[in-house]
């Protein structure tokens, strides 16, 4: 293999990467452990998950839900405990990317790469929510790495165990998040587009490969068959290819427009830029791609072209791309690097430190984001333990209850987090009031409020979402009581309660699931 598939590097640039991934580490976790900022609901599903730990969950794989699980066998139930393995798994993938730069390119590279990736804005906010993706990141790092070991490799049994170590790590990549897949993408394109590629694999090495990948991923997949495949189900139906306005224009251009927000307008540039020479070069003057940039650009551009067209059929959250960043950040540092454009390189991590910096500031000091008019991003992460306390107050006030239903999944995780002890306590189970005729998300399916337990039920009706339907599945119904929660200074969540006695739902209309009008 070529002198640039193997390892080279510099010690002091080797700790320049361990410093500055220690001080990233280091400053976000001191952040998550002074922020104000509450869990936002995900993450209390995800801390619910984890006290029940399993092979798979509704909505996602199980690796997020075994990490808080560790974490907060560490350190017990406190936000930054449940938050505290982002941050951990997001300064693994940051050293991971100084390994494969150094690998492909040369330290420097390395170094330059490491800062692209720790300082990406996107990278920021992934570091300190309790989320898939910076375990996704992490494990995805972790399969390049071994994939560009296993293509230098010389001795057939060295390149048998990092086969296996491939496999293994893509397996536990999918069990963060199947946007995992993007990596099978890459590595089919690169099989198909490089001859060195393919050279590298034998049978006996694709087979170790694959076994390691099938025995790590087999019990989700058995889970998934015993759960009716909910978790994939749930993944499918995030296309939203259904039910809404197709071919959006307007959509993917804000999905393209949102990505110099995550990965930063300089890298995005200079990736757009790249690509843009490289065509070039390949069609008009029929020069050779080199064969690190095309390794690169295979796990770089699936992710980044299918979300977009993604984003163009339907929708696409901003996020969706980010299994190819890890990748591109490479990429684009040894362009930087190859092009002697060490003024945008510099000015590219100055930029995104200096947004760093303001996020760390921000999320110990929300006020701050608040009078950069962001407030709105950050709603979901304030007021549910005023909420949760709203409504076991009232729990309190009544007699007899035989449960709590909430009809909105974002109440029932948060007043499950942080009406934890008090529900406890209380003794009523809280429940999800089903709107259709069958559970549409994890709450509804885990927790649904059943006729066994509606004898003498308090109703919570989020922003007073379809309570007039609410109240209509009892013979009886009473004592409304509205609240609120103050947010921000312009912002309000408003809750609706009532005591329902003998539930009685009516039936649902069989096509659309809603209850039928009498």
């Amino acid at each position: 293999m070529p002198q640039s598939l193997r390892p080279q590097g510099a010690a002091p640039d080797l700790r320049a990467a361990i410093l500055l991934t220690a001080a990233l580490t280091l400053a976000r976790l001191a952040a998550l452990f002074a922020t104000p900022l509450e869990l936002y609901p995900d993450e209390a599903q995800y801390w619910l998950w984890s006290r029940s730990l399993d092979f798979g969950y509704y909505s996602k794989p199980p690796m997020i839900a075994w990490a808080i699980w560790a974490s907060t066998q560490i350190g017990g139930d406190a936000e930054a405990w449940i938050r505290a393995p982002a941050a951990l798994f997001q300064a693994g993938a940051t050293l991971l990317t100084f390994l494969i730069g150094r690998r492909l390119f040369d330290a420097p590279t390395g170094l330059a790469a490491a800062a692209l990736y720790g300082l990406m804005p996107g990278v920021q906010l992934s570091a300190l929510v309790a989320a898939t993706d910076a375990p996704l990141l992490f494990f995805l790092g972790l399969s390049l790495l071994a994939y560009t070991a296993f293509l230098s490799a010389a001795e057939p049994r060295q390149r048998r165990l990092l086969a296996a170590g491939l496999g293994a790590s893509l397996g536990l990549a999918f069990l963060s998040k199947y946007a995992a897949v993007y990596f099978g993408v890459g590595l089919a394109l690169h099989l198909a587009l490089s001859r060195e590629a393919r050279s590298a694999w034998t049978p006996a090495s694709a087979a170790v490969a694959t076994l390691a990948l099938t025995a790590v991923l087999a019990p989700n997949l058995a889970w998934n068959a015993t759960h009716g495949f909910a978790t994939f189900q749930h993944t499918a139906a995030n296309a939203a290819w259904s039910g809404v306005r197709l071919f959006n224009i307007g959509e993917m251009g804000a999905f393209l427009g949102s990505q110099f927000g995550v990965f930063g307008p300089i890298p995005l540039g200079a990736l757009i830029v790249g690509v843009g020479l490289l065509v070039r070069e390949r069609v008009i003057r029929r020069r050779a791609i080199r064969r690190e940039d095309l390794l690169l650009l295979c796990f770089t551009l699936p992710p980044l072209l299918i979300v977009t067209g993604q984003a163009f059929i339907s929708r696409a959250n901003a996020n969706w791309s980010g299994a190819g960043y890890l990748a591109g950040s490479v990429l684009v540092a040894a362009w930087l690097m190859r092009w002697r454009a060490r003024l945008w390189l510099r000015a590219a991590v100055a930029i995104q430190a200096g947004v760093a910096a303001f996020f760390l500031a921000a999320v110990i000091s929300p006020a701050l984001a608040d009078k950069a008019g962001l407030a709105n991003g950050l709603k979901r992460a304030r007021g549910w333990s005023d909420t949760a306390d709203l409504i076991l107050d009232r729990a309190w006030r009544e007699p007899g209850l035989t449960a709590i239903a909430v009809n909105n999944r974002f109440l029932f995780y948060a007043t499950a987090y942080y009406g934890r002890d008090r529900l406890a306590e209380r003794g009523a189970p809280l429940t999800s009031w089903l709107l259709m005729e069958g559970p549409r998300n994890q709450a509804e399916t885990a927790a649904p409020l059943t006729d066994d337990l509606g004898a003498r039920v308090l109703m919570v009706s989020y922003e007073g979402w379809r309570r007039a339907e609410m109240q209509a599945d009892f013979a009886h119904a009473s004592g409304l009581e509205i609240g609120s929660v103050r947010l921000d200074a312009k912002r309000k969540r408003r809750i609706e309660m009532f005591v329902g006695e003998d539930f009685a739902p009516r039936p649902r209309d069989p096509v659309s699931g809603l209850p039928i009008r009498p």
